[in-house]
């Protein structure tokens, strides 16, 4: 259920008349974090919607969705670490006009065992990575669930991956992964860059404002707020 203030955002957004830009937070971050983001998207055009991530991490796909849902025109949607999966998850099932996902966490049907191998269980031999991956891996091609990316679908929108060089949570390998899982869209554009120097928290530390710049620059190339 979506809290008071998560509606407030919404009827504020739909009065405005403006593109939202909805920004999905990582569970570890407040959804505070984004602030500065929305103010340089506000001033840019767009009406900013900062939801709070649910209490119960299992539901947050649907949990913005039904928030999405609310809005009267179609957001863009910008997301960090999972905010980023949930992120192109939305785009995915078409509910958005375009996608940033920044740091975003692999989704399932992306992890094969050679990229497995290569961004998680690098460190291990390969008798043991490769018992980590059958125990513990969701290898590509499993059946959809709530957490499912349909890259390829032709309501997606355009999607700009953001990855980090100096990134040990969602290294350049892993995110790669997810890229080439969408590029495969036929439909809409799908690119990603990696930013110098940037690590895990560039949503928020000190470089921020090149990665804000980053997923402005890419969604004002398809949407006019």
């Amino acid at each position: 259920m979506s809290s008071a203030y998560d509606l407030d955002q919404v009827r504020h957004a739909n009065a405005s008349g403006r593109v939202p830009v909805v920004f999905v937070h990582d569970p570890w971050l407040l959804a505070e974090s984004w602030e500065p983001w929305a103010e340089v998207f506000g001033q840019a055009g767009f009406v900013p919607v900062i939801p709070a991530w649910p209490a119960a991490a299992g539901e947050a796909v649907g949990h913005f969705a039904g928030l999405v849902g609310e809005l009267a025109r179609r957001p863009c949607v910008v997301g960090h670490a999972a905010g980023g999966l949930v992120a192109q998850v939305l785009a995915g099932l078409g509910l958005v006009r375009a996608c940033v996902a920044v740091s975003p966490a692999p989704f399932r049907g992306a992890l094969t065992y050679g990229r497995f191998r290569h961004a998680v269980a690098n460190a291990v031999g390969e008798e043991e990575a490769r018992r980590l991956y059958d125990r513990y891996a969701v290898p590509a091609g499993e059946a959809a669930d709530p957490w499912s990316v349909d890259g390829t679908s032709p309501d997606r929108g355009p999607l700009l991956l953001v990855a980090g060089e100096m990134d040990r949570t969602v290294p350049w390998a892993a995110a790669h992964a997810s890229y080439l899982c969408q590029a495969r869209n036929e439909h809409h554009l799908t690119e990603i860059v990696e930013l110098p120097g940037r690590g895990h928290s560039m949503t928020v530390d000190n470089g921020w404002r090149e990665v804000c710049g980053t997923a402005l620059t890419f969604i004002q190339r398809f949407v006019e707020p």
